[in-house]
């Protein structure tokens, strides 16, 4: 135990005024001890916040870590309370789980989405058109939710009744669409109308892409409540690593969610429904349902009627596009390079992630179409739906190199911020032996690697883990560099698409790319969430208001991941249009030429990461604000 906290039972006591402008208690004395807190309870000090079924909760015995003698080199961004303690990797896997939910929900949709809607006789043409209103819903309904959540004031907390509302309408959504015939069969059978009519099959068409649209603003919805709460829960210095343990968490739901499209679910799950895309739903809605249940019971969000009422008091239509652009002019430098990058970036992994399985199936029908150029449309769909299977195998192994990835990187990346000291370390034990930058900087370890594996039972085993650890870690590699190299090699994947010919070769291609996806998951939330931290702790320490809180600024990142896409759709169409060649023919290389475009985009977006500042621990440099160092590096690469 701590020597320099109160005896057990014991809690600080102190006297506040307030301002009478902020109406912000501030401390005016030293602390003193009493038996019981201000309001006569009992002190609740004996319960221990490492567990990670545990809220961050205020500790009142808690003293500053700049009263407390800790070195100013040393300090993070912190805002006093629940931001100064590591959270554990327990607390962050829970803080993360339902993107799992969400991603098993986004890989049900793009993979039977267009095959379940084509069944109900939707045409291409039309298919692509309903296509866009995902990307569509990303630009306006994750800005408009991450307004409303930053303005909540419920007592169950900012982000919560969002997540929970987005996915109750989502697994409503699912279940609609998968059951679209018998609904729509069974209510116009009351009138009498014939199940094969022209009429009943063009209602059926029109009640699914209706339950599509809500299931995209749904699904928005929800991710944009999940990416603020993540933002909101993890500390500054740990964002990094919450942001990596999402993708770790989004690994697993894909190779989930691209698994099940190998298995024949209704016959080994029949009373979840008589067809493959009913018996997803019905899984995606447990794994939803079950994720949002454990992250919203286990990780307790800040009550946000402490922070007085909010800035932004009307959300009309109006009232939302003016305040997304007055919230996209306050945005910092380093968010706003962020975005500009992810225009670029998304440009790029568009057209890859939606018809990199059409690029692997041409290579896999190019020599049946060349030995058999007279086959009829029902060989040639026979040729394409064994071609599908590879490209699927192809996505499932993007999927586990992906997960791969992000379960490795986090171990070799340099952490942007060090975590806050252990009280009971000394500045001798803190730097003895700690692997070192090429300049001599000691390398920090990320807050949840130390806590990856249970510390062992005494101090040297702990310290001797914690060196091992670190050890893996490249002096020069920080996060920033990294998703350059990321840049770099997807665009060597795309051009290198110009020497490939057989589906092995394709399929070899996107496992390597896998490690690009890996880093494009992690490196922008990651920089883009420590930014919003710090600024939010900042805010907090000087009593003043944050306008640009996780919500808003997310759904503003959002857009610059959503707006690319309609722009690569359309470049895509434009390129389609020009060197497709009938179905059924060999030689068809538009979707490789699509990607090559992608590959140009992210050369772009490679040369303006370099722009991005580097806040590394290997900097020299160090800043001061409001008596709190930042460690500032070069800009160079």
């Amino acid at each position: 135990m701590d020597s320099r906290l109160p005896p057990q039972g014991l809690t600080k006591e102190l006297p506040f005024h307030h301002d009478q402008e902020t109406e912000r208690p501030h401390p005016e004395a030293p602390p003193r001890y009493s038996k019981s807190d201000s309001r006569g309870k009992p002190s609740l000090d004996f319960l221990n916040e490492a567990s990670p079924l545990l809220s961050p909760q205020r500790r009142d015995d808690d003293e500053s870590p700049i009263a407390s003698g800790t070195p100013a080199d040393e300090l993070d961004y912190l805002d006093g309370e629940e931001q100064a303690k590591s959270k554990s990797h327990w607390y962050l896997f829970v803080l993360t789980l339902s993107l799992g939910g969400l991603q098993i929900a986004w890989a049900t949709e793009i993979s039977n989405g267009s095959p379940y809607l084509l069944s109900l006789g939707l045409s291409k043409s039309i298919l692509a058109i309903v296509w866009i209103i995902g990307p569509l819903s990303g630009v306006i309904v994750q800005p408009y939710i991450g307004i409303r959540s930053d303005n909540c004031r419920n007592r169950f907390g900012k982000r919560k009744p969002f997540m929970v509302g987005g996915a109750t309408a989502t697994l409503i959504s699912f279940l609609a669409l998968a059951w679209t015939r018998e609904i729509v069969h069974g209510f116009l059978g009351l009138f009498g109308a014939d199940p094969e009519s022209q009429f009943v099959k063009i209602t059926s068409i029109c009640f699914a892409i209706g339950w599509l649209c809500i299931l995209d603003v749904a699904i928005n919805t929800v991710q944009a409540g999940i990416r603020a709460f993540i933002v909101d829960n993890a500390p500054t210095h740990q964002q990094e690593d919450a942001n990596a343990w999402a993708g770790v968490i989004l690994g697993i739901g894909s190779v989930l969610g691209y698994l099940s499209g190998y298995v024949n679910l209704p016959k080994f799950l029949p009373f979840f429904g008589n067809t493959q895309f009913k018996v997803l739903s019905v899984i995606t809605c447990i794994a939803l349902g079950g994720t949002i249940f454990i992250s919203c019971v286990f990780v307790m969000e800040r009550d946000p009627r402490h922070d007085g009422p909010p800035p932004t008091k009307e959300i009309g239509v109006i009232a939302f596009f003016k305040e997304m652009y007055r919230s996209a002019r306050r945005l910092s430098p380093q968010i706003r390079k962020v975005c500009e990058v992810q225009f670029f970036n998304w440009i790029g992994w568009f057209p890859f992630l939606f018809y990199i399985t059409t690029y692997i199936g041409q290579l896999h029908v190019n020599p049946i179409f060349r030995a058999n150029p007279d086959m009829s449309p029902a060989e040639v769909d026979e040729a394409w739906e064994s071609a599908t299977r590879v490209g699927s195998f192809a996505l499932l192994i993007f999927a586990i190199s992906s997960f791969s990835s992000n379960m490795l990187l986090p171990f070799l990346v340099v952490p942007t911020y060090r975590a806050p000291p252990s009280r009971k370390s000394t500045p001798a034990h803190r730097s003895g032996n700690q692997p070192t930058t090429p300049s001599g900087t000691p390398l920090p370890m990320s807050a949840s690697m130390t806590s990856f594996f249970p510390p062992p039972p005494d101090e040297a085993s702990h310290s001797r883990v914690t060196r091992l650890l670190s050890s893996a870690q490249i002096p020069w590699l920080t996060l920033r560099r990294a998703w350059i190299l990321a840049h770099l090699l997807f665009a060597l994947c795309m051009g290198l698409t110009f020497f490939i010919t057989t589906p092995l070769a394709a399929t070899i291609l996107t496992g390597v790319v896998g490690l690009s996806w890996a880093l494009s998951l992690w490196a922008p939330f990651a920089l883009i969430s420590a930014e919003i931290s710090k600024h939010d702790a900042q805010a907090r320490k000087t009593g003043g208001n944050n306008d640009d809180q996780a919500g808003v600024v997310l759904g503003l990142h959002n857009v610059a991941i959503s707006a690319p896409q309609i722009l690569a759709t359309l470049v895509s169409s434009a390129i389609f249009r020009i060197a497709q060649k009938p179905r059924g023919e060999p030689g068809d290389d538009s979707v490789g030429w699509v990607m090559r475009f992608g590959g140009v985009a992210v050369l772009v977006a490679a040369y303006m990461t370099t722009r991005l500042r580097e806040e590394g621990a290997g900097g020299e440099g160090k800043g001061k604000e409001n008596g709190i160092v930042e460690r500032r590096g070069s800009e160079s690469v």
